[in-house]
């Protein structure tokens, strides 16, 4: 399979500086296997940027299954507080893929960043949300719509940064031609949701969806830094059947 890919990041119309990171930075396509991520830091002033780019370094010099990329990145970050203090405090959500040219495509995550796919005009996120709403949705308190708005969203369960024991979430999927991937910080989904994200996200190449949904986002208030990245899958070698399995 050949994968067509491109990404973008901005500040919003509310922050003062883009805590995001994203990989690969420059647009391209290929046919090799491939890492895509997106990193959403927190931690105030510069705290959160060094923790998503930390992150994002650690996880491509690392070698292995995507678990094994997130327990890097999460050493990372840790390292980074080890040797300034002054950053203590800060984390990040990670959402990596790793894509393979015969259609097989793990995924590992931690936090509130997404991963979606896109397959016959139905949007399908893949992720869950390690946040307080989340959990609330699955106690059923509360819907999955309104969880979007929910004061709890942005109380996360889970973040790299804190623990060296870290849960990581894992997929495997089998890709099919003519599906698309996108990965996208909180900012996109919290703005937007599904029913708005899916058509903007099914036209022109994959630049005019990431720089549509962005400014989509903006539009709708941009109150986070917005980070997207979009990989269209191209040609044969995937599986028939999409596979979706939660790993341990």
């Amino acid at each position: 399979m050949k994968f067509t890919w491109a990404g973008g990041t901005h500040i919003g119309r509310k922050r003062s500086n883009n805590e995001d990171t994203f990989y690969p930075e420059q647009d391209g396509c290929g046919g090799e296997a491939m890492l895509v991520a997106v990193a959403d830091g927190m931690g105030g002033h510069a705290g959160g940027e060094v923790a998503s780019r930390a992150a994002l370094d650690g996880a491509v010099a690392a070698d292995g299954a995507p678990i094994d990329l997130v327990h890097a990145a999460n050493a990372a970050v840790l390292e980074a507080v080890l040797e300034d203090t002054d950053l203590a405090g800060m984390g990040t959500t990670l959402t990596l893929a790793k894509l393979h040219p015969d259609g097989r495509m793990a995924v590992g995550h931690v936090g509130d960043s997404r991963a979606y796919l896109l397959r016959g005009g139905r949007l399908d996120q893949l992720t869950i949300d390690h946040n307080m709403a989340q959990e609330l949705v699955e106690q059923g308190k509360i819907t999955r719509e309104e969880a979007r708005n929910h004061p709890r969203s942005s109380w996360l369960t889970q973040a790299l940064g804190f623990v060296d024991n870290l849960e990581v979430e894992e997929l495997m999927i089998d890709l099919e031609e003519g599906d698309r991937l996108m990965l996208c910080s909180d900012g996109l989904n919290g703005m937007l949701p599904d029913e708005q994200i899916r058509p903007i996200l099914e036209n022109g190449a994959p630049s005019d969806a990431v720089w549509g949904l962005i400014e989509a986002a903006n539009r709708a208030g941009g109150n986070d830094n917005i980070t997207v990245l979009v990989v269209d899958i191209d040609g044969g070698g995937g599986g028939s059947e999409r596979e979706l399995q939660a790993s341990t």
